[in-house]
């Protein structure tokens, strides 16, 4: 069971590098804002492999914070690119 989340997880280090790629030589702002959010979501699915990997159940809630915070700064973002300012 564990050389399963242990190649989900080598596979999802590669496309996160395919991610930066993205937000490094992206056409545009927003597509380099979904690049940063698709990182954002694909480390947190590999924290919580890594916690089944490691049997540690701390990491699920180290993920769930990530989670929130991704989800807002890319709310926050979203609003400044769209508006120019944050309130």
């Amino acid at each position: 069971m564990n050389s399963i989340f242990v190649a989900s997880g080598i596979i999802l280090s590669f496309t996160i590098f395919l991610c930066l790629y993205r937000v490094v030589y992206g056409p545009g702002v927003e597509n380099r804002v979904i690049a940063v959010n698709t990182i954002g979501t694909k480390t947190i699915i590999l924290l919580v492999a890594i916690g089944f990997i490691l049997e540690r159940p701390i990491f699920i809630d180290i993920s769930i914070v990530y989670a929130m915070i991704n989800f807002i700064a890319t709310l926050a973002i979203a609003k400044y690119l769209k508006g120019g300012c944050i309130r």
